[in-house]
C-alpha cells in the first residue's frame, strides 16, 4: 500500500509528454525485471518450503543448501547481465544508459538473495518481522523516489554548475526510479542479516539435486505465469499502431490504471505469503481438504469485498490515486482488471494440488496454456482495441486457468470446494457493480454516485454476514460482535 502511494506522486510529476513516456518505460523495464527474477530464483523458494516440511532433512541444512545455491547462480547470472549490458540497453531502448542495466542486475541479485531469508521468516511464523522489513524497504524506496524525482530537481535549478548537477542531468527520471529501488534492496538485504548471518557454505549435493529437480518446473511455471501478468505491457508497446513515444505513453496509461486494482492485489499478496507454508504444513492432516475448501470460500468473499470497494468508488479513487489527467484516459479498464485479479487469486488457491502431489509438470501445462491465450489474444486484438484488448485478454487468460486447474484438481487432489456458493457470491458482486454502472449512466452527480456505492457495498456486507453468520460467530476479533 505504501508503495502504491507513489502512484499519485509519479502520475502528478510525470503528467507531461516525456513524463508519460518515462512512466511507460519504467513499467516495461520492471516487467523484464519480474521475468528475470523467475530465472534467478528458479523455484528454490517453493522447494525450500517443500523440503523443510517433509522432515527428511535438517532445516538448517535445507536453508544452507538453498541459500548457497542461489549465491553461486546469482553471481554467475548477474555477471552475464553486466557483461552484455550494452546490447541489452539497446534492446530495451534505454537511450544509451547501459548503467541502468547494471543497476537492474543488482536489484534482481539482491531480490534473489533475500528470497530464502524471507522464506525462512514465513516458515518460522514471524509475520511481524517480515512485515517490518518489507515496510522498511518500501519507506526507503519512497524516500529516495521523492528525493530524486521531486526535491533534487529544484536544488539542481539553484546550483546548475556543480559536478553533481551535471551528473544528475545526465540521467533520466526512469534511471532515478531504478536507483531508488536499488538502494531499497541494499537496505532490505542488510536488514535481513540476522536471517543469513549463520550461513556457512555447506551445499549438500544430494539434497541440492532433489531440490532442483523439484523446483526446475517452477522456472517454466513462473515464466509463463509472469508472462501472463506483465507481458501485456510489452505487447502493447510492440503492437499498438502508433509511434514509439505514443506506444510508451499508452503503456504508461495502462500501467497507472492497473494500479487501481491494488486492493485486490494486496489480499492476493498477503494470501500468497501465508498460504504456501500453511498448505504444506497442513497437507498431512486428515481434514486438510475440508480446511482448504473453507479457506477458498473466505478468500473469494474477501476478494469480492475488495472488488466492490474498488469498483463502486472508482469516481473517488481515480481522483485520489491518478493525479495526472492524461493517465485517466484508461479508467474503463479498471473493473475488467479487478475481476481478472480475482480469477488470478482463485488460481493461486487452486494450484496447491499440483504442489502438494509433486505434479509440478501439470503446473507447466496450465501456465503455458494461459500464456498462449495471453500472446494470441493480445496479438490479434491490441491493434484494433488497444488497452481494452490487453485487459480483456488478461481476464480470459486467468478465467480459463481457473477452470482448467479446478477440473484437473478434482482428479488428483479432490477438495470439496463450495462451488455454488462461490459462484453466487461472484455473481451478486457483479450484479452490484452493473447496477451502480447503470445508475452512473443516468446521473453525473457525485453525491448520488457515492451514495449508491455505499448502499450497495453495505448491502453486500450484510448479505455475507447473514449467510455466514454461524461461522463468523466463531472467528477471532469479529466473532463477539456477530454473537
Amino acid at each position: 500500500m505504501l508503495n502504491f502511494l507513489l502512484t499519485p506522486l509519479l502520475t502528478a510529476l510525470l503528467d507531461d509528454r516525456q513524463g508519460m513516456v518515462d512512466f511507460g518505460g519504467m513499467n516495461l523495464l520492471y516487467a523484464w525485471i519480474a521475468m528475470m527474477n523467475i530465472i534467478f530464483t528458479y523455484g528454490l523458494e517453493t522447494a525450500y518450503f517443500r523440503f523443510v516440511n517433509k522432515g527428511d532433512h535438517d532445516r538448517k541444512l535445507v536453508f544452507q543448501t538453498a541459500f548457497g545455491s542461489l549465491i553461486w547462480s546469482t553471481l554467475f547470472l548477474t555477471s552475464v547481465l553486466v557483461i552484455f549490458r550494452h546490447p541489452i540497453q539497446e534492446f530495451l531502448q534505454l537511450n544509451g544508459h547501459a548503467e541502468y542495466v547494471t543497476w537492474c542486475g543488482l536489484i534482481i541479485a539482491l531480490d534473489t538473495l533475500a528470497a530464502i531469508p524471507f522464506a525462512r521468516l514465513r516458515q518460522d511464523n514471524k509475520p511481524r518481522r517480515y512485515a517490518f522489513i518489507k515496510l522498511f524497504g518500501i519507506i526507503v524506496n519512497i524516500f529516495f523516489v521523492v528525493l530524486f524525482v521531486a526535491l533534487l530537481p529544484k536544488w539542481i535549478q539553484q546550483h546548475p554548475g556543480n559536478s553533481f548537477a551535471q551528473w544528475y542531468q545526465s540521467k533520466s527520471r526512469l534511471g532515478f526510479i531504478v536507483l531508488a529501488n536499488l538502494l531499497q534492496n541494499v537496505f532490505v538485504f542488510l536488514a535481513l542479516y540476522p536471517e543469513w548471518r549463520s550461513f556457512r557454505l555447506r551445499l549438500d549435493t544430494v539434497l541440492w539435486k532433489k531440490m532442483v529437480t523439484y523446483s526446475a518446473p517452477m522456472i517454466v511455471i513462473g515464466l509463463a505465469g509472469m508472462a501472463n501478468e506483465v507481458i501485456d505491457r510489452q505487447l502493447l508497446d510492440k503492437l499498438l499502431p502508433y509511434d514509439n513515444e505514443t506506444n510508451k505513453t499508452m503503456v504508461g496509461i495502462y500501467s497507472a490504471n492497473y494500479k487501481l486494482a491494488i486492493f485486490i492485489t494486496l489480499f492476493i499478496q498477503a494470501f500468497k505469503m501465508a498460504a504456501e507454508p500453511f498448505f504444506f504444513a497442513q497437507a498431512r492432516e486428515k481434514g486438510a481438504p475440508a480446511l482448504y475448501a473453507k479457506v477458498m470460500k473466505w478468500f473469494v468473499i474477501t476478494l469480492a469485498i475488495a472488488f466492490l470497494f474498488s469498483a463502486l468508488y472508482l469516481d473517488v479513487w481515480k481522483v485520489l490515486i491518478i493525479r495526472g489527467e492524461g493517465f485517466r484516459q484508461g479508467i474503463g479498464i479498471v473493473p475488467i482488471l479487478l475481476f481478472a485479479n480475482i480469477c488470478l487469486g482463485i488460481y493461486y488457491n487452486l494450484s496447491v494440488w499440483y504442489k502438494l502431489t509433486d505434479r509440478m509438470y501439470m503446473g507447466i501445462y496450465i501456465t503455458v496454456f494461459g500464456a498462449l491465450i495471453t500472446f494470441v489474444g493480445n496479438y490479434l486484438f491490441i491493434p484494433r482495441f488497444d488497452l481494452y484488448a490487453a485487459a480483456w485478454t488478461t481476464l480470459v487468460c486467468y478465467g480459463a486457468m481457473v477452470v482448467v486447474t479446478w477440473w484437473l484438481g478434482r482428479r488428483y487432489f479432490p477438495v470439496p470446494y463450495p462451488i455454488r456458493k462461490i459462484v453466487a457470491y461472484l455473481v451478486i458482486m457483479l450484479g452490484c457493480y452493473f447496477l451502480k454502472y447503470g445508475i452512473d449512466q443516468l446521473t453525473g452527480s457525485l453525491p448520488v454516485r457515492i451514495g449508491t456505492a455505499t448502499i450497495l457495498f453495505i448491502a453486500y456486507l450484510l448479505l455475507v454476514m447473514r449467510i455466514e453468520r454461524k461461522e463468523m460467530q466463531h472467528m477471532p476479533l469479529i466473532g463477539k460482535y456477530i454473537r
